[in-house]
Protein backbone atom coordinates (compact mmCIF):
# COMPACT_ATOMS: atom_id res chain seq x y z
CA UNK A 1 0.00 0.00 0.00
CA UNK A 2 3.06 2.57 0.27
CA UNK A 3 2.90 2.79 -3.32
CA UNK A 4 -0.34 4.34 -3.62
CA UNK A 5 -0.09 6.47 -0.68
CA UNK A 6 3.11 8.05 -2.24
CA UNK A 7 1.23 8.36 -5.34
CA UNK A 8 -1.97 10.22 -3.03
CA UNK A 9 1.03 12.39 -1.71
CA UNK A 10 1.99 13.67 -4.61
CA UNK A 11 -0.94 14.63 -6.12
CA UNK A 12 -2.37 16.56 -2.86
CA UNK A 13 1.03 17.99 -3.41
CA UNK A 14 0.76 19.14 -7.11
CA UNK A 15 -2.56 20.28 -6.47
CA UNK A 16 -1.25 22.80 -3.26
CA UNK A 17 1.63 24.37 -5.34
CA UNK A 18 -0.51 24.54 -8.26
CA UNK A 19 -3.22 26.72 -6.10
CA UNK A 20 0.25 28.68 -4.97
CA UNK A 21 1.15 29.62 -8.76
CA UNK A 22 -2.32 30.94 -9.84
CA UNK A 23 -2.25 33.28 -6.52
CA UNK A 24 1.53 34.52 -7.34
CA UNK A 25 -0.10 35.14 -10.89
CA UNK A 26 -2.76 36.89 -9.94
CA UNK A 27 -0.58 38.96 -7.21
CA UNK A 28 1.99 39.61 -10.12
CA UNK A 29 0.01 39.88 -13.27
CA UNK A 30 2.37 40.14 -16.98
CA UNK A 31 2.91 43.81 -17.31
CA UNK A 32 2.31 44.82 -21.10
CA UNK A 33 4.36 47.01 -22.92
CA UNK A 34 3.64 50.81 -21.78
CA UNK A 35 2.08 53.19 -24.69
CA UNK A 36 3.36 56.79 -23.37
CA UNK A 37 2.09 59.41 -25.32
CA UNK A 38 5.08 60.56 -27.44
CA UNK A 39 6.00 63.88 -28.23
CA UNK A 40 5.49 65.11 -24.81
CA UNK A 41 4.71 69.22 -24.69
CA UNK A 42 6.14 71.79 -22.59
CA UNK A 43 4.29 71.66 -18.75
CA UNK A 44 2.32 74.66 -17.83
CA UNK A 45 3.74 77.12 -15.64
CA UNK A 46 1.88 76.44 -12.47
CA UNK A 47 2.87 72.59 -12.45
CA UNK A 48 6.81 72.52 -12.89
CA UNK A 49 8.66 71.19 -10.33
CA UNK A 50 12.39 72.08 -9.21
CA UNK A 51 15.39 70.53 -11.18
CA UNK A 52 17.47 67.82 -9.79
CA UNK A 53 20.95 68.78 -8.73
CA UNK A 54 24.08 67.76 -10.98
CA UNK A 55 21.85 65.42 -13.60
CA UNK A 56 21.10 65.35 -17.24
CA UNK A 57 19.83 62.12 -16.56
CA UNK A 58 16.19 61.34 -18.40
CA UNK A 59 14.95 60.54 -22.48
CA UNK A 60 15.03 64.27 -23.84
CA UNK A 61 12.83 65.53 -27.45
CA UNK A 62 12.86 68.87 -29.39
CA UNK A 63 10.04 69.08 -32.16
CA UNK A 64 13.01 70.26 -35.10
CA UNK A 65 12.73 67.88 -37.43
CA UNK A 66 15.69 67.02 -38.89
CA UNK A 67 16.50 70.32 -39.49
CA UNK A 68 16.99 70.31 -43.09
CA UNK A 69 18.22 74.21 -43.17
CA UNK A 70 21.07 73.34 -41.60
CA UNK A 71 22.14 74.42 -37.93
CA UNK A 72 19.18 75.87 -35.79
CA UNK A 73 20.50 79.41 -35.34
CA UNK A 74 22.43 79.80 -38.77
CA UNK A 75 19.95 78.03 -41.06
CA UNK A 76 21.07 78.02 -44.68
CA UNK A 77 18.06 79.51 -46.62
CA UNK A 78 19.94 81.93 -48.89
CA UNK A 79 19.39 84.92 -46.62
CA UNK A 80 22.56 87.39 -45.98
CA UNK A 81 22.09 86.70 -42.60
CA UNK A 82 22.69 82.85 -43.28
CA UNK A 83 26.10 83.13 -44.64
CA UNK A 84 28.82 81.75 -42.46
CA UNK A 85 32.21 83.54 -41.95
CA UNK A 86 34.14 80.98 -43.89
CA UNK A 87 37.79 81.01 -44.70
CA UNK A 88 38.88 80.78 -48.07
CA UNK A 89 39.53 76.81 -47.65
CA UNK A 90 36.02 77.09 -45.72
CA UNK A 91 34.30 78.12 -48.94
CA UNK A 92 36.07 76.44 -51.25
CA UNK A 93 35.27 73.24 -48.77
CA UNK A 94 31.68 74.35 -48.87
CA UNK A 95 31.46 74.75 -52.70
CA UNK A 96 32.69 71.34 -53.10
CA UNK A 97 29.79 70.22 -51.02
CA UNK A 98 26.41 68.98 -52.71
CA UNK A 99 24.32 68.73 -50.39
CA UNK A 100 20.36 67.24 -50.67
CA UNK A 101 18.95 70.39 -48.25
CA UNK A 102 19.57 74.23 -48.05
CA UNK A 103 19.86 76.83 -50.07
CA UNK A 104 22.22 74.81 -53.19
CA UNK A 105 20.53 71.55 -52.68
CA UNK A 106 21.56 69.26 -55.70
CA UNK A 107 19.23 66.32 -57.06
CA UNK A 108 19.95 63.13 -54.90
CA UNK A 109 21.77 61.67 -58.09
CA UNK A 110 24.25 64.75 -57.73
CA UNK A 111 24.46 64.49 -54.11
CA UNK A 112 28.63 63.46 -52.61
CA UNK A 113 26.65 63.56 -48.64
CA UNK A 114 28.53 60.85 -46.97
CA UNK A 115 25.70 60.57 -45.09
CA UNK A 116 23.73 58.75 -48.42
CA UNK A 117 26.60 55.85 -48.27
CA UNK A 118 26.16 55.06 -44.31
CA UNK A 119 28.89 57.02 -42.76
CA UNK A 120 28.33 57.67 -39.57
CA UNK A 121 27.43 61.56 -38.83
CA UNK A 122 30.12 62.65 -36.93
CA UNK A 123 30.14 64.38 -34.08
CA UNK A 124 28.50 67.57 -34.01
CA UNK A 125 25.96 66.71 -36.43
CA UNK A 126 24.67 64.15 -34.69
CA UNK A 127 23.25 67.20 -32.16
CA UNK A 128 22.36 68.85 -36.28
CA UNK A 129 20.13 65.76 -37.34
CA UNK A 130 16.67 64.94 -35.98
CA UNK A 131 17.48 65.29 -32.18
CA UNK A 132 16.26 63.80 -29.67
CA UNK A 133 18.42 61.37 -27.03
CA UNK A 134 18.30 59.20 -24.16
CA UNK A 135 21.21 60.31 -21.45
CA UNK A 136 22.45 58.20 -18.70
CA UNK A 137 24.92 58.99 -16.03
CA UNK A 138 26.50 58.50 -13.05
CA UNK A 139 29.86 60.07 -10.68
CA UNK A 140 32.04 59.34 -13.72
CA UNK A 141 30.22 60.21 -16.79
CA UNK A 142 27.87 60.86 -18.80
CA UNK A 143 26.73 59.05 -21.94
CA UNK A 144 24.64 60.28 -24.52
CA UNK A 145 22.46 57.85 -27.24
CA UNK A 146 21.41 59.30 -30.23
CA UNK A 147 18.05 58.19 -31.67
CA UNK A 148 19.22 58.12 -34.90
CA UNK A 149 21.39 55.31 -36.00
CA UNK A 150 21.59 54.41 -32.31
CA UNK A 151 24.55 55.91 -31.95
CA UNK A 152 26.37 57.19 -28.23
CA UNK A 153 29.25 59.04 -27.60
CA UNK A 154 30.67 59.31 -23.59
CA UNK A 155 31.45 62.92 -21.45
CA UNK A 156 33.81 62.49 -18.76
CA UNK A 157 32.70 64.87 -15.50
CA UNK A 158 35.32 62.66 -13.09
CA UNK A 159 37.51 65.82 -13.28
CA UNK A 160 40.38 64.61 -15.95
CA UNK A 161 41.77 67.64 -18.52
CA UNK A 162 40.65 68.39 -22.16
CA UNK A 163 43.03 66.67 -24.70
CA UNK A 164 45.24 69.08 -26.66
CA UNK A 165 44.77 69.12 -30.56
CA UNK A 166 47.55 67.70 -32.45
CA UNK A 167 47.59 67.19 -35.96
CA UNK A 168 45.89 64.35 -36.84
CA UNK A 169 44.68 63.34 -33.67
CA UNK A 170 44.76 64.75 -29.63
CA UNK A 171 47.59 64.27 -27.19
CA UNK A 172 46.34 63.33 -23.65
CA UNK A 173 48.78 62.83 -21.08
CA UNK A 174 51.92 62.82 -23.70
CA UNK A 175 50.32 60.06 -25.47
CA UNK A 176 49.24 60.34 -28.94
CA UNK A 177 45.57 59.18 -30.02
CA UNK A 178 43.54 58.98 -33.08
CA UNK A 179 40.74 61.44 -34.38
CA UNK A 180 37.09 59.66 -33.21
CA UNK A 181 33.77 59.96 -34.65
CA UNK A 182 32.48 61.45 -31.50
CA UNK A 183 35.84 62.93 -30.33
CA UNK A 184 36.89 63.62 -26.60
CA UNK A 185 34.43 65.27 -24.63
CA UNK A 186 35.12 66.59 -20.83
CA UNK A 187 32.68 68.24 -19.06
CA UNK A 188 32.80 70.64 -15.91
CA UNK A 189 29.52 71.41 -13.44
CA UNK A 190 29.47 75.61 -13.34
CA UNK A 191 26.83 75.08 -11.02
CA UNK A 192 24.17 72.43 -9.90
CA UNK A 193 22.36 73.13 -13.00
CA UNK A 194 25.13 73.76 -15.70
CA UNK A 195 27.42 71.22 -17.57
CA UNK A 196 29.86 72.84 -20.18
CA UNK A 197 31.67 70.27 -22.41
CA UNK A 198 34.32 71.03 -24.81
CA UNK A 199 34.74 68.43 -27.18
CA UNK A 200 38.22 68.21 -29.84
CA UNK A 201 39.48 65.28 -31.74
CA UNK A 202 36.97 65.09 -34.48
CA UNK A 203 37.33 63.60 -38.39
CA UNK A 204 38.76 65.29 -40.78
CA UNK A 205 36.72 67.53 -43.27
CA UNK A 206 37.12 64.93 -46.02
CA UNK A 207 35.30 62.79 -43.43
CA UNK A 208 32.20 64.89 -41.97
CA UNK A 209 29.86 67.76 -42.25
CA UNK A 210 28.39 70.51 -40.26
CA UNK A 211 24.77 70.02 -40.92
CA UNK A 212 23.00 68.72 -43.71
CA UNK A 213 23.52 71.61 -45.97
CA UNK A 214 26.99 70.66 -46.42
CA UNK A 215 28.37 73.14 -44.43
CA UNK A 216 32.24 71.99 -43.61
CA UNK A 217 33.57 71.58 -40.28
CA UNK A 218 37.49 70.63 -39.78
CA UNK A 219 39.39 68.33 -37.45
CA UNK A 220 40.77 72.10 -35.70
CA UNK A 221 37.07 72.26 -34.45
CA UNK A 222 36.52 73.20 -30.77
CA UNK A 223 32.52 72.82 -29.95
CA UNK A 224 31.44 73.96 -26.59
CA UNK A 225 27.90 72.75 -25.59
CA UNK A 226 26.22 74.07 -22.21
CA UNK A 227 23.80 72.32 -20.63
CA UNK A 228 21.52 73.88 -18.55
CA UNK A 229 18.86 72.17 -16.52
CA UNK A 230 15.78 74.73 -16.43
CA UNK A 231 13.43 72.98 -14.43
CA UNK A 232 12.61 69.00 -14.08
CA UNK A 233 11.04 68.92 -17.25
CA UNK A 234 13.45 71.35 -19.65
CA UNK A 235 16.77 71.52 -20.22
CA UNK A 236 18.24 73.73 -22.66
CA UNK A 237 21.10 72.39 -24.79
CA UNK A 238 23.40 75.09 -26.61
CA UNK A 239 26.42 74.55 -28.92
CA UNK A 240 29.14 77.09 -29.90
CA UNK A 241 31.53 76.02 -32.86
CA UNK A 242 35.05 77.26 -32.61
CA UNK A 243 36.76 76.06 -36.02
CA UNK A 244 39.76 78.29 -37.27
CA UNK A 245 40.37 75.96 -40.34
CA UNK A 246 36.87 76.26 -41.33
CA UNK A 247 35.64 79.79 -40.19
CA UNK A 248 37.10 83.11 -39.21
CA UNK A 249 35.59 83.34 -36.04
CA UNK A 250 33.63 81.23 -33.77
CA UNK A 251 29.53 80.88 -33.30
CA UNK A 252 26.66 79.94 -31.53
CA UNK A 253 25.38 77.22 -33.58
CA UNK A 254 21.86 75.90 -31.78
CA UNK A 255 19.90 76.86 -28.56
CA UNK A 256 17.17 74.27 -27.95
CA UNK A 257 15.22 73.61 -25.70
CA UNK A 258 14.06 70.02 -24.86
CA UNK A 259 11.30 68.04 -22.52
CA UNK A 260 11.63 65.36 -20.71
CA UNK A 261 9.62 62.65 -22.28
CA UNK A 262 8.63 59.61 -20.52
CA UNK A 263 11.28 56.90 -19.97
CA UNK A 264 9.44 53.59 -20.58
CA UNK A 265 8.71 54.98 -24.58
CA UNK A 266 10.22 52.32 -26.59
CA UNK A 267 11.87 54.61 -29.24
CA UNK A 268 11.86 53.43 -32.92
CA UNK A 269 14.99 52.50 -34.13
CA UNK A 270 16.28 54.39 -37.35
CA UNK A 271 19.12 53.05 -39.10
CA UNK A 272 21.03 53.80 -42.34
CA UNK A 273 20.85 50.99 -44.21
CA UNK A 274 22.81 50.54 -47.48
CA UNK A 275 19.83 48.53 -48.94
CA UNK A 276 17.50 50.94 -48.10
CA UNK A 277 19.06 53.54 -49.74
CA UNK A 278 19.41 51.26 -52.93
CA UNK A 279 15.74 50.95 -53.20
CA UNK A 280 14.74 54.29 -52.28
CA UNK A 281 16.91 55.26 -55.59
CA UNK A 282 15.69 53.08 -57.79
CA UNK A 283 12.48 53.88 -56.69
CA UNK A 284 12.35 57.32 -56.42
CA UNK A 285 15.48 59.16 -56.17
CA UNK A 286 17.03 58.19 -60.20
CA UNK A 287 13.71 59.39 -61.59
CA UNK A 288 13.53 62.61 -59.56
CA UNK A 289 17.34 62.97 -60.55
CA UNK A 290 16.55 63.07 -64.68
CA UNK A 291 18.18 59.42 -64.61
Amino acid sequence: MAVPYRGVMLGLLGVAFGFQLNAVAQNNPVLKWPNPIPNRQSVAEKDKKPAPKRSLAGLWGSRLGNQAKGVQLRPNDGSPASVLPYTPLGRQMYQAHKPLEGADAVPPAQTNDPRVTCEPLGFPRYNHYDLGVRIFQDEHSVAILYHYDNRWRTIWIDGRSAPTLVDGGVEIDGEYLEQRWMGYSVGKWLDDFTLEVQTVGMMSEERVWLDNTGRPISDKARITETFRRLDYDTLEWSETLDDPKMYTQPFQTMKIPMILQDGRTDVLTRYCSPYEVEAYNKAYGDSASGK
